[in-house]
């Protein structure tokens, strides 16, 4: 939810910068839920600050009169020119942030607020240009359906509950989690927080997430930890890229989940049971402990050739599950 105060603050800025021509303060409470509401004394003062805050945060608020022939009634506009910013270069980590606040700002109702006052203006007989709103409005291809909702409940700290699928499941399983924050890493949107069901902190791609975010609790029913940086702990969380290539055996008609994601480069291969109904996989992963749990689950329908290090990893990972030697 955002602040009253910022609101009405980027809300004064978006009236002035698509106005063509000077706004004068009676036109602007007239405008403004805020001003409208407040008495006489209370708008003076609120319109005061705000001009100064807006003036103290370096945005070019010029006064002028509304009529050119005739001085008699001041008003007050933004002029573009004065408010565009010469041309800025951002690190990766600053486009990240950039991205989350553009994707807040089209998510978290603002969007709908300003529609609301432009038509507010239009219907004051006040002409604007609708394509000012590029100054101050920032915009992020990104359309994961459960980003409003999960991200209101890290701002209003509610647990939730929603259905995940993970990369190469076929199916779902549902999620119990306290988010603490979203962020977007690689490109991709996710959600850090308290996973109840394992008991500790992890990050879920939110275009994976399969069915509504429910509620399941009250808001500030928990806490972040103290101290928690979420910037590193979503680099720690972050899937590692996949910089090798792991060469694996698979039974013909079997590990359909493991084929989504690796390329069969042989088929009737002869297998370790000295049958020809195998298929050699060119598999890329990135973390060996993370692919080596995803092999194991394909039991005896898997088998690793190379790299050694992946082989052995899993042959002491079946000893250990089997409690004997091969």
């Amino acid at each position: 939810m955002a602040n009253p105060k910022s609101e009405r603050l980027l809300n004064l800025v978006i009236l002035l910068l698509v106005a063509r021509n000077y706004t004068t303060k009676e036109q602007i409470r007239e405008l403004m839920e805020p001003y409208r509401e407040s008495s006489t004394e209370a708008f003076d003062r609120m319109f005061e600050r705000d001009k100064d805050e807006l003036r103290a945060l370096g945005i070019p608020l010029e006064t002028g009169y509304v009529d050119k022939f005739f001085e008699d009634e001041q008003g007050y506009r933004i002029k573009r020119d004065a408010f565009e910013l010469p041309p800025v270069d951002f690190s990766a980590e600053e486009v990240a942030v950039l991205g989350l606040a553009a994707r807040v700002w089209r998510h978290a109702g603002l969007a709908s607020a300003t529609s609301d006052a432009l038509v507010k203006l239009r219907a004051a007989g006040l002409s604007f240009d609708r394509e000012q709103l590029d100054r101050v409005q920032p915009t992020l291809a990104a359309e994961e359906p459960a980003f409003e909702d999960m991200w209101r409940a890290t701002v209003e700290r509610t647990p939730v509950r929603f259905d995940y699928r993970r990369a190469g499941q076929q199916g779902s399983s549902t999620r119990h989690v306290q988010p603490w924050g979203v962020v977007t890493a690689q490109g991709r949107w996710y959600v850090v927080g308290h996973d109840l069901d394992r008991g500790g902190p992890r990050m879920f791609r939110l275009s994976r997430v399969d069915s509504a975010v429910v509620v399941e609790g009250a808001p500030g029913s928990y806490t972040v930890p103290p101290g928690t940086d979420l910037r590193a702990l979503s680099g720690s969380l972050t899937p590692v890229q996949p910089e090798h290539t792991a060469v694996v055996l698979a039974r013909t008609g079997a590990a359909v989940g493991l084929r989504r994601s690796a390329e069969v480069t042989a088929t009737g291969v002869t297998g370790p049971d000295g049958g020809d109904e195998w298929d050699r996989l060119a598999l890329r992963y990135g973390s060996r402990e993370d692919v080596a749990g995803d092999l194991l689950g394909y039991a005896d329908a898997v088998v690793v050739e190379s790299p050694a290090d992946l082989r052995t990893l899993v042959r002491d990972r079946l000893l250990a599950l089997a409690g004997d030697s091969w």
